[in-house]
C-alpha cells in the first residue's frame, strides 16, 4: 500500500513572499535501528516566524525537531535519510560539524533545565565555552532582557538558578540560549510543566524574539498553537506502517490559520476537534 501523502497547502495566508526558507526537509526519513520514526516528511521553515509542529503522542515530533540540529546523533543507531538543508548545507551529511551546528540552532526543552550554577553563569556559560570575547556582563544583561527576565533577577545574580520559580527558570534556559546568538531556536514543549501565568509570559516572548530569530515549537497545547505560530505541520501515525512500527508522517503543512479554520486532510481535522490523539 502507498503510504499517505502529506498535504501541503500554501495558500491562504502564507509567510510573505520575502520570507527566506531557513531549514528545508524534502522526503526526509529517520530510522532508530530497524525501526522507522519518520517517513518522508517535507517541510520549508521560513525566516522569523514561528512554526508549530503538532499530532498525537508518540508521532514523531521531538524527532522531527531534533533533525534540525543533529541531536538525535546522540542517540545509539539513529540516522536520517533524504535531504535537510539549514542555509543551504545540507545537514544529513557526515561531514556537518554538529557542535557548531548547535550553536546556531538552539534548543530549550520540556522540562527547565538550569545549572546548578548562579544565574550569571547559567547565561554566561555557554558563551564561554564557545569563546565569545566580547564583555560578559553586557552580554548576560542583553540575553536577560531578551528573555524578559532581567528586572525580576538583576539584583540576585549571584543566586543559583534553581532558586528561581519554574517559568523564570525556562525564561533562564532562553536566556541561556540567546547568549549563544543562535538564528533559530527549536523550543520542545516549552510550556508543558508551567502555569498559565507563565505560559502567557513565554508566549508573549516568542512573539518578541520572532522578530530576529526563526522558532519551531513542539506542542500539544491546540489553542497555543493556534496563538501562537505562523505555519504549523500536523504529524500523524503512518497507518502503513509494518509490523507494529510507529512510523510517524507530516499529513498537512500550511498557515496555521487556514488550518485551523480549514483544514484540507479529515486527519487534521479530526486531532484539532479533539476526535482523535
Amino acid at each position: 500500500m502507498k503510504p499517505p501523502v502529506a498535504t501541503l497547502i500554501h495558500s491562504g495566508g502564507p509567510p510573505a513572499p520575502e520570507a527566506k526558507i531557513v531549514i528545508s526537509a524534502k522526503r526526509l526519513s529517520v530510522w532508530y535501528g530497524s525501526s522507522l520514526a519518520l517517513r518522508e516528511v517535507t517541510l520549508d521553515i521560513p525566516c522569523n516566524r514561528i512554526t508549530s509542529l503538532i499530532g498525537p503522542s508518540g508521532c514523531g515530533k521531538s524527532t522531527l525537531l531534533r533533525c534540525f540540529n543533529r541531536m538525535n546523533d546522540l542517540i545509539p543507531g539513529a540516522r536520517m535519510e533524504g535531504t535537510l538543508e539549514f542555509d543551504g548545507e545540507d545537514l544529513t551529511s557526515p561531514g556537518v560539524d554538529a557542535v557548531a551546528l548547535r550553536r546556531r540552532i538552539g534548543m530549550v526543552f520540556q522540562k527547565p533545565n538550569p545549572f546548578p550554577k548562579s544565574i550569571y553563569q547559567n547565561v554566561a556559560w555557554g558563551a564561554r565555552i564557545n569563546g565569545y570575547k566580547g564583555e560578559m556582563d553586557e552580554l548576560v544583561e542583553r540575553s536577560l532582557r531578551r528573555a524578559a527576565l532581567w528586572d525580576e533577577v538583576k539584583s540576585k545574580l549571584n543566586k543559583s538558578g534553581l532558586d528561581l520559580s519554574g517559568g523564570q527558570q525556562q525564561r533562564l534556559c532562553i536566556a541561556r540560549t540567546l547568549a549563544v546568538e543562535p538564528e533559530v531556536i527549536l523550543m520542545d514543549e516549552p510550556c508543558s510543566a508551567l502555569d498559565p501565568i507563565s505560559t502567557a509570559r513565554v508566549e508573549d516572548l516568542m512573539e518578541d524574539l520572532k522578530k530576529d530569530y526563526t522558532i519551531v515549537i513542539v506542542t500539544h497545547n491546540m489553542q497555543q498553537a493556534r496563538r501562537t505560530s505562523d505555519m504549523t505541520a500536523c504529524l500523524m501515525l503512518d497507518d502503513a506502517a509494518k509490523d507494529g512500527h510507529r512510523t510517524g508522517i507530516v499529513v498537512e503543512f500550511s498557515t496555521t490559520a487556514r488550518m485551523f479554520t480549514n483544514p484540507q486532510d479529515p486527519r487534521t481535522e479530526a486531532y484539532i476537534t479533539g476526535r482523535i490523539g
